[in-house]
């Protein structure tokens, strides 16, 4: 469907990265990965045809479409969120347009042999299988269910875009993106502003999407559960595996494994020629054979190795002072704004040593309920913290937290005590600032920074009650694996407030659900109460988002019926999809198998091969890949038929 073709991109005179080259088929779910910097957002925009590259290029088949959702924008309207989604369908009316003036002009014409008249038609009829795939009768429907999947309500269909944050505006980018139903998804971060149910029905939004995928994601459960692809870019060069991102992570520790081997050994060949050449360069009987190895060594393709980013936070939280054995108790909580009411009356007890998540969608309490336990929000009804309880906030909003005119070094030195003022330029280097970063003012920082900065404020005030909002937020994989270490050897009470599934998972044995005003609690962890609540698929949380706010409707039994006959012919058709991949692979491998034993067969020709014995090992494993690929499709044979 699209060939990207030999690019290469520099900037300021430094190379980015070369010889990018791959192909793209229909369906196909691309991971892009490497280290922050390497490249990744501005392939995505070169693909998307914002920035042109200095060599190379990009083919696309005739007629597809390319949808690009960057990770900021600048919005600015005065319509409606329905109104702006609706907006995405614009370029339908130009299509209208030219479709009556097409028609006109065939219309008075009678050169029908012609090749215009016939370019005519073909552009004719391309117009109307756009007109027939996009059915306009269904648009507005269309926009309201992915509206109501990234968790807008259809009283927020009404309200004015720009009284929604910057998070909830870009949900509408997003649902415009998917509204187009472009040939080639470009998506860069697309979860950073959604909470665990519109990531959840983004995830199987995008499983079931009709076209292609590349996606550059922090979220490692949804590259899990999405993509068949990686494409790394790494010291300007690209790697391709044809595996989801957690096994990329295992073979690419093997590759670089593999290129340190090899790389030690071509050192060690480059330095025995060396002292050659450096024994016998003035010896007349040795001039052949210094001159042999001077050209094997111009020769030489030198290997280098790829090492992986190891710029990431690095630190463990001192030891929580002791406490009494209940941390927090909250009798009857209750939080207005006005007349609205964020949640109802709560009551609840968090014990010394426990490990909370809360969950739910946005707007509906997680963060305020974490502030008023921080002591940051006025509340009705009666808090209490527990014997010799000290707690300490990371809020979501760096801005609200941190002094815009205080430099970095300044923000911890404000709040730093004792002999600890002595280790803060080192403890600011295990954040990644170093040198002049420290004098750097807090107004300046990215929002990664911001992030980095107020971790490392966490460190300098012990606490035995931690409270993080959303703290993964602009943190890379690397990051937030050192952050979860961290948090899993604390030995103090913790709440977070977290949309990371990947994240939580394993980290907390006790789930706050916010949810239409109330708060449930769960014991276990995060998939465990994902399972329970069913908000896997599309239905449940289309179900849950929709009735915000109002009773649930009863389902009627014909419609729970269509619901049951749908997930089958779905579960169905993506059984024949996996049968039809695994009757590729076994006839590849029959193949392959078949040319090998050619191979075996003249052994002169291939001799050395079959000394080494390696032809042997290389039938051996693939006909274990093909017994394999025969027991998966009798597998998938027999889940069809019952």
């Amino acid at each position: 469907m699209i060939s990207i073709n030999n690019i290469r991109k520099e900037f300021g005179g430094e190379l980015l990265f070369s010889g990018i080259t791959f192909s793209l088929n229909k369906r196909e779910r691309v991971g892009l990965a490497g280290k922050n910097g390497a490249g990744k957002t501005t392939l995505l925009r070169i693909i998307a045809g914002e920035i042109t590259p200095d060599e190379g290029g990009i083919i696309l088949s005739a007629g597809d479409r390319i949808g690009y959702l960057p990770q900021e924008m600048k919005l600015k309207t005065g319509r409606n969120v329905l109104e702006e989604a609706l907006t995405a369908y614009s370029f339908l009316e130009e299509m209208n347009s030219k479709e009556k003036q097409l028609t006109q002009s065939l219309a008075h014409r009678t050169d029908y042999k012609s090749k215009s008249y016939s370019l005519l038609l073909t552009e004719l009829e391309y117009i109307h299988q756009q007109l027939q795939f996009f059915q306009p009768e269904k648009l507005r429907g269309l926009a309201e269910q992915i509206l109501i999947g990234l968790q807008f309500s259809r009283e927020d269909f009404e309200k004015p875009l720009q009284t929604f944050s910057y998070g909830w505006q870009m949900r509408v980018e997003l649902a415009k993106l998917l509204m187009v139903k472009p040939d080639l998804l470009l998506l860069d971060e697309p979860t950073n502003h959604l909470d665990i149910e519109s990531i959840q029905w983004l995830e199987d939004f995008l499983t079931s999407y009709h076209g292609s995928l590349i996606i550059v994601s922090h979220d490692r459960t949804l590259l899990d559960n999405v993509t068949n692809r990686t494409i790394e870019i790494s010291n300007a060069r690209m790697y391709d595996y044809k595996v989801p991102y957690s096994r990329y992570v295992q073979l690419r520790e093997e590759r670089m494994k593999h290129q340190k081997a090899a790389f030690t050994n071509q050192q060690k060949q480059i330095r025995e020629i060396e002292r050659f050449i450096e024994r016998f360069r003035y010896k007349a009987t040795k001039a052949r054979q210094v001159q042999s190895r001077i050209k094997r060594m111009e020769k030489m393709d030198k290997i280098t190795v790829d090492e992986s980013d190891k710029a990431a936070i690095h630190f463990s939280f001192p030891p929580a002072p002791h406490s009494g054995k209940i941390s927090v108790e909250g009798e009857q909580i209750m939080k207005k704004y006005g007349n609205r009411l964020v949640f109802s009356p709560l009551s609840f007890q968090i014990l010394r040593g426990e490990k909370v998540a809360f969950v739910g969608p946005n707007g509906q309490g997680k963060t305020t309920l974490a502030k008023i336990i921080a002591g940051q929000l006025d509340f009705e009804g009666e808090l209490k913290l527990g014997h010799r309880v000290v707690t300490s906030f990371f809020a979501q909003n760096q801005k609200e937290v941190l002094d815009p005119e205080e430099t970095v070094f300044e923000t911890l030195n404000s709040v730093a005590v004792g002999d600890i003022r002595t280790r803060l330029k080192a403890i600011l280097g295990a954040f990644l600032f170093q040198g002049e970063d420290i004098d750097k003012k807090v107004k300046v920082l990215s929002g990664g920074e911001k992030s980095r900065l107020s971790l490392a404020k966490l460190l300098l005030q012990p606490a035995n009650l931690l409270i993080l909002d959303e703290p993964t937020n602009h943190l890379d994989l690397l990051s937030k694996d050192i952050l979860k270490n961290a948090l899993l050897q604390y030995d103090g009470t913790l709440i977070i407030v977290s949309h990371d599934r990947d994240f939580l998972q394993g980290l907390t044995n006790r789930i706050f659900e916010f949810s239409n005003r109330t708060v449930k609690m769960h014991l276990g962890g995060i998939f465990d109460y994902l399972e329970k609540r069913k908000l896997v698929n599309l239905k449940a949380l289309e179900a849950k988002a929709s009735n915000e706010g109002r009773k649930q409707a009863t389902v009627s039994e014909n419609k729970e019926r269509w619901e049951q006959k749908k997930a089958s012919e779905k579960k169905k058709r993506k059984l024949q999809n996996s049968i039809r991949k695994a009757e590729l692979t076994i006839t590849r491998l029959e193949e392959t198998i078949s040319r090998l034993n050619e191979r075996l067969a003249d052994p002169e020709m291939h001799a050395e091969e079959i000394r080494s014995g390696e032809i042997y090992k290389e039938h051996d494993r693939l006909n274990r890949q093909l017994t394999a690929a025969f027991t998966e499709w009798e597998a998938l044979q027999m889940q069809l038929e019952e």
